[in-house]
């Protein structure tokens, strides 16, 4: 009985010791990575960042095995697997684009509407969400979510926040946190703030539409210029003396120091053409 009693008190002051402690802070919500990001700006939800990079595996397996069919030289082959590999990760990236500058054009749509709504009477979380009904095609399922978020549990701020992040976007940031800054502090000058933000984004989007088609022909020449060199190498295929020449090491060393040469300039040209990418805030 010593020894289990001695352990008992030992328990007992190591509890009271321990209950002299505030409780310990919560986890910080693990940042989503960029790959998680991307998908998401994509719009695209069901698939995780995983799938994707399995995607790209698999579409540099299915290259690798074409290609060497075609040629029968392994060096070319693994060349163009490594261009299959960034097809899926490319096709994601041109769609988050292309999304977020379909965004672009419809959130001054969207700010008129919130502004409307609530002159007309309609408390900020009615406000966003009859959105669902009488919003942009494109973001009514959005804004319907949001609405069974705030329904179900309450909470403005928790409903908005998954917003945000469904949204993932840099003008609905500002937007969001616009808004969730005017519930908290209040403010009679909500409408006026939205219509200054509407016609705001609305300059934005048209400056940004006029750089972006001058842009295009950076991008594109750089594609050209990248893709020209390896056209020139399927088309050599036909003739098995070239394949065999590149199926020799120094064949290999070749095609290595073009694969990098060819990266490396388009990564520099993009760099160049490249506009500045506008940052989402406060995630």
């Amino acid at each position: 009985m010593a020894p289990l009693l001695g352990s008992l008190c030992g328990l007992g002051v190591f509890l009271v010791w321990w209950s002299t402690w505030g409780q310990p802070a919560g986890k910080k919500k693990a940042r989503p990575r960029r790959l998680d990001l991307l998908l998401v700006s994509a719009g695209i939800e069901k698939v995780t960042a995983g799938g994707l990079l399995a995607t790209c595996a698999g579409f540099g397996l299915l290259a690798l095995l074409v290609f060497f069919v075609v040629t029968a030289s392994l060096p070319i082959a693994v060349c163009f697997a490594i261009f299959g590999s960034w097809v899926p990760f490319a096709v994601v990236r041109r769609r988050a684009n292309k999304r977020r500058a379909a965004l672009r054009v419809l959130w001054p749509d969207v700010v008129d509407h919130l502004r409307s709504a609530i002159r007309a009477g309609l408390a900020l979380p009615e406000a966003l969400i009859q959105l669902g009904h009488n919003g942009p095609d494109e973001l009514r399922s959005l804004f319907l979510d949001f609405g069974a978020d705030y329904r179900s549990g309450g909470q403005f701020d928790a409903a908005l926040s998954r917003l945000k992040e469904r949204l993932a976007d840099p003008v609905a940031d500002r937007i969001v946190e616009a808004l969730r800054m005017t519930r908290e502090v209040g403010g009679s000058d909500l409408g006026r703030m939205l219509g200054t933000l509407a016609e705001f984004l609305r300059d934005s989007a048209r400056t940004r539409s006029e750089l972006e088609a001058r842009q295009s022909w950076t991008i594109n020449a750089a594609r050209l210029a990248v893709a020209a060199p390896w056209i020139v190498l399927v088309v050599m295929a036909s003739r098995p003396e070239a394949m065999l020449a590149y199926s020799s090491t120094l064949g290999a060393m070749v095609l290595l120091g073009g694969l990098l040469v060819s990266v490396f300039c388009y990564a520099v040209m993009l760099r160049i053409g490249a506009l500045p990418e506008d940052e989402r805030i406060l995630r």
